[in-house]
């Protein structure tokens, strides 16, 4: 059963995909045959006019400053949260500074990190902003994913550990860290795809000669809308594998909180 509903799930998806692609090639030939909007099969003549090369050694660099962004940005993030629970005094100022990183206008910030941080060293360097501002789109949604899951810990169990002498730090590593790993898995998936995006916005600033930002402002100068829309479909694609990989690993090492036998 499980595996004829897989194969109806791939079946519809395909035939929704499909669709999509069909009303995309109808309408960019008719109804917007006067604006820049590429056919499917421009856009995949632009992918093969580029080759592998060019998206590898654009995205290459991007997938790296996201990554250090994204593993930084997460634990500083999980280090407040784990301070919160441990000092509730100090929940209104991690608060605080989650919403402002939240709110502040990631556009208007890159600039002054530039200003601040300067470009890379070296051209194989990663971007001192694109990296900043990777971890600054990841900070609010774990530091909220985190502190709710850390609250959803069983009463008992807290109980338990402080009746056998435990104190805060027992009752976090015993039993909240438990309660909260499937809420930071659902926090780090959708923070993921943000690391992505805030490392684009990063590198639209001088300083690079590679990169996904780079590679869609010489897109957009020269314009070239197969090119601009094939990387558009290509940091789709590691958005999505990205949020998919990490919903991979919670199903690995949270799959008691779905009900799943380990």
């Amino acid at each position: 059963m499980a595996t004829e509903s897989r194969g109806r799930a791939v079946l519809t998806g395909t035939i929704g995909l499909g669709g999509i692609v069909l009303v995309w090639a109808v309408t960019a030939a008719t109804v917007f045959a006067d604006k820049a909007i590429p056919t499917p099969w421009g856009v995949i003549t632009g992918f093969g006019d580029d080759g592998f090369e060019f998206y590898r050694s654009n995205f290459a660099g991007t997938i790296r400053e996201a990554s250090i962004g994204f593993l930084w940005g997460n634990l500083i993030a999980l280090a407040m949260a784990a301070v919160v629970l441990l000092v509730p005094a100090f929940e209104k100022v991690v608060t605080q500074i989650a919403v402002i990183s939240y709110c502040v206008p990631i556009v208007a910030v890159v600039p002054i990190l530039y200003i601040i941080l300067g470009p890379p060293e070296t051209a194989t360097d990663p971007s001192p902003t694109a990296v900043v501002l990777a971890g600054v789109s990841v900070f609010f949604t774990t530091v909220v994913g985190a502190v709710l899951g850390f609250r959803s810990a069983d009463v008992t169990s807290l109980d338990v550990v402080s009746v056998y002498g435990g104190g805060r730090w027992k009752q976090m590593t015993k039993v909240q860290l438990m309660s909260a790993v499937p809420s930071i898995i659902s926090a780090l998936q959708v923070a993921a795809p943000a690391a992505f995006l805030g490392a684009i916005l990063g590198e639209y600033i001088g300083g690079l000669d590679r990169g996904v930002g780079p590679a869609l402002v010489n897109a957009q100068q020269n314009l070239d809308v197969e090119r601009a829309w094939g990387i558009m479909f290509g940091c789709a694609l590691v958005a999505g594998l990205a949020y998919a990989l990490l919903g991979l690993l919670g199903r690995l090492f949270a799959s008691w909180s779905s009900g799943a036998t380990a």
